[in-house]
């Protein structure tokens, strides 16, 4: 997305592009759709060896980046991780490792903080329905039961749920906000595996039935935390529209590409008006899309004050937009791109979950609206 990269971003995203052709090409992924867990082998180790889990955890607790902004380092990799539709969490590690690096971690919890940026296990963050008010609770709530909490509801649609040994449990507690930590096996807990149109990710819907969780799972300050659960929406949404832009770029390419090499009544397709015209309105609406995300990850690395308006400004623009430019490709493509076989639809199907996910295009919008008032 970035016009200009230092040399030491340019070196983070040679290396990340490289590291994908080798572990984990396109046809990997297709031979993975059908697996439990939709991940090569080895493959979460070989990504923390390059950093993918700490870039936004300070060095002195394990982490580091390569350019000093964490966040545009991570926007880099999310936007290659879309290029070529990598599975296994990414945008959620790194929403729980920054909310454990900010927090102050407990030493149980500094612990699994640093087991996240090796790799060695996976965290996913449930923030409750997406649909809800930013600072609802989003049907799960916390409950003082002497000195432990308990944690009641149901939240849908969890990135990598499946996957994931431990949870961020975002939950509301009277008129604020709780955040715990919470592993998978927890008595009461359950998670269900969702079938999603993205056959690439896995999901889960994940219930707590009366989960009873200690007080050294809460992670920072016992409500309070609006702004932190804030700011964990504002890092997920720029990292999942930032590999939305990943796989649109790749997407239209495949188009622009192939509108000049089919023929038909002895010339390229691309050389008739009327696809010229739809391509040309792609290619805005793509360069759009663009400038707005790299805008939205600006401003989050800086924590401007309007930082949440331009990530939901990003997150509805490019949400509604990358699905348009899908369909626009398939009109070019014709019957072959409804196969599959082609990888259109792969393209299709990210492209769409990321539109739901942290909020849809809707949601943001209204969200913007309440912020003036409206």
């Amino acid at each position: 997305m970035e016009l200009t990269l230092t040399s030491d971003q340019e070196l983070l995203r040679e290396s990340t592009s490289r590291f994908i052709a080798g572990r984990c090409p396109l046809t990997t992924v297709r031979g993975l759709v059908d697996s439990h867990t939709g991940v090569p082998e080895g493959y979460l180790r070989a990504a923390a060896d390059l950093g993918w889990f700490a870039l936004m955890v300070p060095e002195e607790q394990g982490g580091g980046n390569v350019s000093g902004d964490g966040v545009r380092d991570a926007a880099l990799i999310a936007e290659e991780r879309g290029r070529a539709l990598q599975p296994g969490p990414f945008v959620s590690m790194n929403v729980v490792a920054a909310a454990l690096a900010a927090s102050g971690p407990t030493e149980a919890q500094a612990a699994l903080l640093a087991a996240l940026c090796r790799g060695e296990t996976v965290a996913t963050w449930v923030p409750g329905d997406a649909t809800a008010d930013a600072g609802a609770d989003g049907g799960i709530t916390a409950t003082p039961a002497g000195r432990d909490f308990e944690l009641s509801g149901q939240a849908d649609l969890v990135q990598d749920g499946t996957l994931a040994d431990w949870l961020l449990v975002t939950a509301g507690s009277g008129d604020d906000l709780c955040q715990f930590l919470v592993r998978v096996v927890t008595p009461g807990l359950s998670v269900v595996p969702m079938s999603g149109h993205d056959i690439t990710q896995r999901f889960a819907a994940v219930t707590f039935d009366r989960v009873r969780v200690p007080t050294g799972s809460v992670v920072g300050e016992r409500g309070g935390c609006r702004r932190v659960v804030e700011r964990q929406l504002q890092l997920a949404c720029v990292l999942s529209t930032a590999e939305t832009i990943g796989a649109m770029d790749v997407l239209f390419e495949m188009t622009r590409a192939y509108a000049t090499e089919r023929t038909a009544f002895g010339r390229a397709i691309g050389s008739f008006q009327a696809v010229k015209h739809q391509l040309a309105d792609m290619s805005l609406s793509l360069e759009a899309g663009k400038a707005i995300a790299v805008a939205a990850v600006r401003a989050v690395q800086a924590e401007q004050h309007d930082a949440g308006e331009i990530v939901s400004m990003a997150k509805a623009w490019v949400g509604d937009t990358g699905i348009d430019i899908a369909q626009g490709c398939f009109q070019i493509f014709g019957g072959i791109g409804y196969t599959w076989e082609h990888d259109l639809h792969l393209f299709l199907r990210r492209i769409t979950m990321n539109s739901l996910l942290f909020g849809q295009p809707d949601w943001h919008r209204e969200r913007i609206c309440r912020m003036h008032g409206l």
